[in-house]
């Protein structure tokens, strides 16, 4: 058979597939939706008129929006409690979350850090140390905040004496943090108290007499889960005084959009002040000679032509990594006496391989780059001559490598689709591994395998997929599938181990992870070629991974699902909107869904770097083509959808969730599919969420699919069965 006609039979069985999950007559469908209100609320974009009827649940203080929380879950709860397989999927989660956990250890001040979850603990506890053969000592233990475990700890900075430990808390999922100052060795925090941090990293004088930290101005307390952010500072605190009395070190009041982080060189000289421009990968660099009293702030690159990141100095002279005329990354010096970009000395060049990190650990340079959206570590010495790989233990993510300049050790963690994460002690005198933390987890992981496909997208672009399965998948495309994605901010998503997909797996399912343009896993031009007017590349490349997934007999439409969180969720939206034929199920977490007004909450403007702005008359029109509040169409057949949002996100606020489900509910079609929006109390956009917590969502994620794609017989049933049987792993959970 020619070419041409293989290609028209293979569309012909797209579209009679798509055709049979597009059918509306659903079991279990035609649900009784709570009534929503609307309202006669009309926008004028450069001349075109859009109605946003549902305007009304932006506001999340509202009587009458809490009362359609309310009635929105009582719906949701009594669908998911009625799917026999929940209750057995949500034991099985329980016994696979119950095994030790570690982070990476970091060393500073003579002591050892590192944190540990014993399994069903909502939150990490810190832990301290003097030697790595000591009794680890209990420093931080982050339940103690909260009865619920909803306060997590958010970051933290020990001083370079070892003797203060300066934390940041979050409430409830919230990006608004609060700094504490803890004694280490008394174990108790002293008076110190910073409130209305947000996007900060907390950097100590090397005396340890303070630290630097960036803030935002006090918001009003009834809007500021909502109320945009602007005009971030930099701080001085000084241990011992009050908030009051901090000093502002830098700040840009005619630049209301930059954010500014601050890092001490390891040599305590220089503060290297990072200012950025909303999520745009690119920065400028000042810095201020801390050696000098009343020092003035110096520009070291200032212009957002390229990303910089500070990696270490010799005096005056800084290390970078750049993406400046290198869109894969490179190390540069930079002799601040002689800045010029023609002075500049290159270190270690370009590569096919996309740079990620640097760090300087044994006075070399430790360099993790991704090859194929899977880790790959150099080792080089400090003129750039390469010595040698860290050997790893398979195509997997490795991170950590963080040190001193004089350490000749390091530690870092690996993880796979199906090894959980191990730590590993890095000897860089001998370059050996040697493992350090090796969790158990309960399950065989032998029965599992991962294999990396690569598809061509609709403009011809190769993209890279991994699929991972139980052993012997069947290709005749009856296997449920979970299909995830992201594609945005140059963020990549590699290889990583999660007990909430390994539950997945053990029910039958596959999981598919793309690599979509618009993350990092090919450099700047991958992530630039899914950004603003180019934006459809990543939706179109979603949409080619699940039309090969098809093709190839992986699955079939009425066993696809697919899912995403935030950016993620904006992916799942768009492509459940432009091609509903292709899905049975859809699962939106935490999305950006209005496209026309996300830039008018919180820290959203500064996501126009990726997606443009209504406001301009060219990216207006490129946002409305695929916002998906903005393309459901009455009468349409949607795959089922469980939209998730929380009470308390203030990175992508609940109403863009809200109007979605809402306007969603009224548009399926009579009979259709269920629309269900599943709603957290005490939660944000997802980061410190309590354990408890987790469980329950991930468990009605995978009841919802399981009633969605039809796996209530057999599937459910075999998790159990493997669960009784399945031998104890290393492994650990991301």
């Amino acid at each position: 058979m020619n070419q041409l006609k293989k290609a028209a039979v293979a569309a012909a069985v797209l579209v009679a597939q798509g055709a049979m999950a597009q059918t509306c007559n659903v079991a279990g469908g035609g649900l009784a939706y709570p009534v929503t209100a609307t309202v006669d609320q009309q926008d004028n974009y450069h001349g075109t008129v859009i109605a946003d009827p549902y305007r009304w649940l932006e506001d999340a203080n509202s009587a009458q929006t809490r009362d359609w929380v309310v009635a929105q879950n009582k719906l949701t709860q009594s669908y998911l409690s009625q799917i026999p397989a929940r209750e057995a999927i949500k034991e099985r989660l329980t016994r696979l979350w119950n095994f030790e956990r570690f982070s990476v250890p970091f060393k500073e001040g003579g002591r050892y850090f590192y944190s540990r979850n014993d399994g069903l603990q909502n939150q990490s506890v810190l832990y301290t140390m003097k030697t790595l053969a000591d009794v680890p000592r209990l420093l931080l233990d982050p339940n103690t905040l909260a009865a619920d475990g909803t306060v997590a700890l958010a970051g933290l900075a020990v001083s370079p004496d070892g003797k203060y430990l300066a934390y940041s808390t979050a409430a409830s999922g919230s990006d608004w943090n609060e700094i504490k100052v803890r004694d280490i060795d008394s174990g108790k925090d002293v008076e110190d108290h910073i409130k209305w941090v947000k996007f900060s990293r907390t950097a100590w004088l090397s005396d340890g007499s303070g630290f630097f930290y960036s803030r935002y101005d006090e918001p009003k307390e009834a809007t500021k889960l909502a109320d945009v952010n602007y005009f971030q500072k930099l701080y001085f605190h000084k241990l011992g005084t009050p908030q009051s009395a901090d000093v502002l070190v830098y700040d840009r009041p005619d630049h209301k959009d930059w954010g500014f982080g601050g890092e001490v060189t390891e040599d305590g000289r220089y503060l290297i002040i990072n200012a950025s421009q909303g999520t745009e990968n690119k920065n400028r660099v000042f810095y201020k000679d801390l050696s000098k009293k009343d020092s003035k702030v110096v520009g070291l690159l200032e212009e957002f032509d390229a990303a910089y990141d500070f990696i270490g100095n010799d005096g005056p002279v800084f290390l970078f990594r750049t993406e400046r005329n290198a869109p894969r990354g490179r190390i540069v010096s930079i002799d601040t006496r002689k800045p010029g970009v023609l002075n500049w000395k290159q270190i270690v060049p370009e590569s096919s391989n996309t740079m990620v990190s640097a760090s300087l650990v044994n006075n070399q340079l430790l360099v993790d780059y991704l090859s194929d959206a899977h880790s790959l570590v150099k080792v080089y010495d400090l003129k750039g001559k390469a010595l040698h790989d860290v050997e790893l233990p398979g195509l997997g993510t490795a991170g950590g490598f963080s040190g001193k300049r004089g350490d000749t050790e390091t530690f870092y963690s690996y993880t796979s689709f199906t090894t959980p994460s191990t730590i590993y002690r890095y000897d860089l005198k001998t370059n050996k591994s040697s493992v350090y933390r090796q969790p158990k987890v309960d399950f065989d992981p032998t029965a599992f395998e991962t294999r990396q496909e690569f598809y061509t997208s609709r403009d011809g672009t190769k993209v890279p997929m991994f699929i991972v399965s139980k052993k012997g998948l069947k290709l005749d495309g009856s296997n449920p599938t979970y299909l995830y994605g992201y594609g945005g901010f140059n963020i990549s998503l590699t290889p990583a181990f999660s007990v909430a997909n390994l539950a997945w797996l053990e029910m039958g399912g596959v999981y598919v992870v793309a690599n979509l343009r618009g993350g990092g896993e090919y450099g700047e031009s991958w992530h630039a070629a899914g950004t603003k007017l180019q934006k459809q590349n990543v939706f179109d490349d979603f949409i080619g991974a699940a039309e090969w997934l098809i093709q190839h007999k992986v699955t079939s439409p009425a066993k696809l699902s697919i899912g995403g969180g935030s950016n993620g969720g904006l992916l799942v939206g768009a492509t459940m909107t432009q091609r509903p034929d292709l899905f049975a199920a859809a699962l939106p977490q935490v999305g950006v869904l209005d496209m026309l007004r996300f830039h008018k909450f919180t820290i959203g403007w500064a996501w126009t770097s990726d997606y443009g702005s209504s406001d301009n008359p060219d990216e207006f029109k490129a946002l409305l083509k695929y916002s998906p509040l903005h393309n459901l169409k009455k009468g349409a057949c949607y795959p089922a959808t469980m939209i998730t949002t929380a009470d308390h996100d203030d990175r992508v606020v609940p109403a863009h969730s809200f109007k979605f489900a809402a306007t969603a509910q009224a548009d399926q079609a009579p009979g259709g599919a269920p629309i269900l929006i599943r709603i957290e109390s005490k939660a944000g956009h997802g980061a410190g969420k309590p354990t408890t917590k987790q469980i329950e969502e991930v468990a009605d994620r995978w009841g919802f699919l399981a009633r969605a794609l039809h796996m209530e017989g057999g599937e459910v049933q075999a998790a159990g069965s493997n669960a009784a049987g399945a031998g104890a792993s290393a492994a650990s959970q991301r």
